[in-house]
């Protein structure tokens, strides 16, 4: 029997891959107006730019517990075998909200199959790690290999990142206002990373341009031990389809890499991030079956 993967809009997946390897997604929550949109439903990223250019705050709220009770009950009475892929614990509650439920649906269907893994990535990290693990399933593999590779996985992707405007990460409350305030006036672009699911600051660098390069920078030293020119690699913007493709350009030149994903950051994680967040998504080694 063939295991049913279940992500979340973190992901930030295109459209494409989530329907070609039959990913089920449940849509985070934006609001705006005090009025909740459905991330990718009947919301879209390009709304939330377009938006928060114009100076509309958007705020984000977990997937409510009683649609992973639904979405799991649906499971357990086709009586599916289940890996449900959750966003980074250390930037959502989604994930503690999905083990709440688990535990209500086994009360009822004690013999539910259900692994849930906290992937402690976001957006197109996390992207990654569903995309490798929704290939292997449909591949057929077996509920072992799966979780051996996501284990893998899960501990080697690597984030790195930068916003156009710091003043996004202030509203989000991932930085200071007096943080925000000086790197807006000295035109600071901030270097980012996620460690063990959260935020963590590798660099700020004055000027957009100084950015691209160090983004690099950081990719060479964290890849040290991987084969970049053979992975997959990920590229999500947050409408900024140029800076995605200057970015793509200098990983081939620099690291000799073919195979790319891109899309745009979601509508969720846009919202906190902003126009013009470009990122980049890799793991620090090659995964090989033993």
């Amino acid at each position: 029997m063939a295991i049913k993967i279940l992500s979340d809009s973190g992901c930030d997946l295109p459209k494409e891959i989530i329907e070609e390897y039959d990913i089920d997604i449940l849509p985070i929550i934006v609001i705006k107006d005090d009025k909740e949109y459905l991330d990718g439903v009947t919301i879209q990223p390009k709304e939330v730019y377009d938006g928060m250019r114009k100076g509309d705050i958007f705020k984000t709220a977990q997937i409510p517990l009683n649609a992973f009770t639904d979405k799991f009950l649906e499971y357990a009475k086709n009586g599916d075998s289940v890996i449900y892929l959750a966003f980074s614990s250390g930037l959502s509650g989604t994930y503690q909200t999905s083990l709440l439920a688990k535990e209500s649906i086994l009360d009822q269907y004690p013999d539910f199959d259900l692994e849930i893994l906290d992937t402690k990535a976001a957006s197109g990290g996390f992207g990654l790690i569903v995309y490798h693990i929704a290939k292997m399933a449909k591949e057929g593999r077996t509920k072992e290999e799966i979780l051996k590779a996501a284990k893998f996985y899960i501990e080697n992707i690597e984030h790195i990142f930068t916003v156009d405007d710091i003043e996004y990460l202030f509203r989000g409350g991932r930085v200071t206002r007096t943080q925000a305030f000086l790197g807006g006036l000295l035109n600071i672009k901030p270097v980012l990373t996620v460690i063990d699911g959260k935020l963590v600051p590798l660099e700020k660098v004055r000027g957009k341009n100084k950015v691209y390069k160090t983004m690099l920078n950081f990719m060479g030293e964290k890849a040290k031990e991987a084969n970049l020119k053979d992975q997959l690699i990920c590229i999500t913007h947050g409408d900024d389809l140029d800076g995605a493709m200057k970015l793509k350009e200098m990983i081939q030149k620099e690291f000799g890499c073919e195979s790319f994903l891109m899309n745009m950051v979601g509508a969720a994680i846009g919202a906190h991030s902003g126009p013009g967040t470009l990122t980049i998504f890799f793991f620090k080694r090659n995964y090989e079956e033993f």
